[in-house]
């Protein structure tokens, strides 16, 4: 009794883990796949919408039956398993799958509803892609084992920051000092010449002109020297 209980815990135990790592292996791999391929892998979806000119969205909706444990007098088969989802949380039934696609190309794959199985998460939502998984698809992205886990999903790398274009330099922005920038001119071709008409400064007649005076210099006499007549 006690092999048997065992058994069919250790049964339950990886109900859903393989379910759970299909559902994430495809948050990996689907991306880039092309909108054809998509439907090809995963059917017609049951909703779309189109956001703009470059995104929409693909949704499925995808529904599990659970069925009931064979209970018998010696092993309560039913009761267990009962304990066993009372305790894990619960076994999701249904399970809805969006698909974002950008320019034709999917983006990203979200997962939401009632998904998660007995071991692990997001296992119901398998039904929906593992027809993706199990069969490469050329436009989609080669598996990564290091990302793909039966209890958490996948992360999108983080996009880097869009980079600002510099503003022009305004001329109050210009460098003192700096050469100014002569205009491009084909050979051959003359530059209109601008006259600025020049107007000669007026004296206003009330006004004497200065004129600056010169006075003649001055030297000192000096004392004539007579010489003897003979």
């Amino acid at each position: 009794m006690h092999v048997s209980v065992g058994s069919m815990l250790l049964g339950l135990g990886g109900c859903g883990y393989y379910a759970s790592r299909t559902a994430h292996k495809a948050q990996v791999t689907m991306i880039g796949m092309t909108e054809q391929d998509v439907q090809a892998c995963a059917g017609i979806p049951t909703k779309t919408q189109t956001i703009d000119d470059h995104v929409k969205i693909f949704e499925y909706q995808r529904g599990r039956n659970i069925g009931t444990a064979t209970t018998s007098t010696l092993i309560p088969v039913q009761s267990v398993v009962n304990i066993v989802r009372d305790v894990g949380g619960g076994d999701g039934n249904s399970c809805i799958a969006d698909f974002r696609i950008v320019d034709g190309k999917v983006r990203d794959v979200y997962y939401s509803g009632d998904d998660d199985m007995l071991v692990g998460t997001d296992g119901v939502c398998s039904s929906v892609v593992r027809g993706c998984v199990r069969r490469a698809v050329p436009s989609g992205s080669p598996p990564n084992f290091w990302r793909t886990s039966a209890f958490i999903q996948p992360q999108p790398a983080k996009q880097p920051p869009a980079s600002v274009a510099p503003a022009p330099a305004s001329s109050t922005d210009a460098i003192s000092g700096a050469a100014p920038t002569m205009p491009t001119v084909a050979p051959g071709t003359t530059l209109p010449v601008k006259v600025l008409a020049v107007t000669p400064a007026t004296v206003p007649s009330g006004t004497p002109a200065q004129v600056p005076q010169t006075s003649a210099a001055t030297v000192p006499a000096t004392n004539a020297v007579s010489t003897p007549q003979k």
